[in-house]
């Protein structure tokens, strides 16, 4: 366990050296998945559809704050499906302007939750976000979670109607495609239910790991994984969706693995030296329980290694008072 808690130390220390190129080099890679993932399933403008278009717009997107990758990624979105339909297209902008505004007004500084929600969907642990959010951020983060779940249910619901969408003909070809699009959102039943789960799942993990209880965030942890485990498991039984069982346990083994790696980097503690304190003061009587955190004190000691033969007086030669001192690394004063 101390070579574990030393690791952790390690990383904290050159994170806080280097923070700004890490954040830079996450926010590229985030960046970089995120506008695959969108030509991978709504690549219909082949101008835009290359890996060096996706790898210019993700170096962009690391020197700019992660909120422009949410925008940059809405509009690349609504280029790439003006290719496939003009209608389609609007229905996308209309989509966006909704989201962007409820989450600058409400949760503009979850830039990351959105950007990871669709992506960690095709790794299929979309679990882990919602936990995260509980963990480390508030309430109000449900907001980017949300955002990212319709994004990516948008985006792969047009993946899958594409044929549709574009074989639809005659004079009413319009509005049978705003139909179809808006549906993906409106419609979507599975989109609802996860949306649902995952709310929940950020309220009670937030709620439970707020307690002045042992192990709170761990028991946060496996309260928020069950609870979105078991909405999702009755919610597809109710609505009748086959082949998610699976998924949904992998997905929620895995997310649990990320949850505690969550709570060993940020909030480690040892229950074991738990301390209570009582103190007073002319109003009131303080009962304080004080739980310590897991840190090694490592300093680094160096050891001089003094050779004999150097310290030993030569042939016709004497050693100072100040050569001694220097060779011993210590003040000259202190050989007085």
């Amino acid at each position: 366990m101390t070579k574990w808690i030393e690791l952790r130390e390690k990383i904290r220390k050159i994170y806080g050296k280097h923070n700004r190129l890490i954040l830079a080099v996450v926010k590229f890679i985030l960046a970089l998945f995120l506008f695959l993932l969108i030509n991978h399933y709504v690549g219909y403008m082949e101008k835009l559809h290359h890996v060096y278009i996706a790898v210019a717009l993700a170096l962009i997107c690391a020197m700019l704050p992660v909120n422009m990758t949410v925008l940059l990624a809405a509009v690349f979105t609504v280029v790439h499906l003006y290719a496939l339909s003009m209608e389609v297209a609007v229905t996308a902008l209309l989509i966006f302007l909704l989201m962007f505004f409820l989450y600058f007004r409400f949760s503009p500084k979850n830039g990351y939750e959105v950007v990871l929600m669709p992506i960690t969907f095709v790794c299929r642990i979309p679990y882990a976000v919602p936990v995260a959010n509980g963990l480390i951020g508030e309430p109000s983060s449900m907001i980017s979670v949300i955002f990212g779940t319709i994004l990516y249910y948008f985006l792969n619901g047009i993946h899958n109607n594409a044929s549709l969408l574009k074989g639809v003909q005659g004079g009413e070809s319009a509005d049978n495609k705003f139909v179809v699009s808006l549906n993906q959102v409106l419609a979507n039943k599975e989109m609802y239910l996860v949306i649902l789960a995952f709310c929940l799942a950020v309220i009670v993990v937030y709620n439970i790991r707020r307690r002045a209880v042992e192990y709170a965030w761990s028991i946060a942890i496996g309260a928020g994984i069950l609870t979105e485990f078991i909405v999702l498991c009755v919610g597809y039984l109710v609505l009748g969706i086959s082949g998610r069982i699976l998924w949904l346990v992998f997905g929620s083994i895995l997310s649990t693995g990320i949850g505690f790696l969550i709570e060993f980097l940020c909030f480690n503690l040892d229950y074991s030296r738990t301390e209570k304190v009582q103190f007073e003061d002319d109003e009131y009587y303080y009962y304080v329980k004080a739980v310590p955190k897991v840190n090694l004190s490592s300093k680094e000691k160096q050891i001089k290694k003094i050779s004999g033969k150097k310290n030993v007086k030569r042939s016709g030669e004497r050693i100072t008072k100040k050569q001694l001192a220097k060779e011993l690394d210590i003040q000259e004063d202190m050989l007085d």
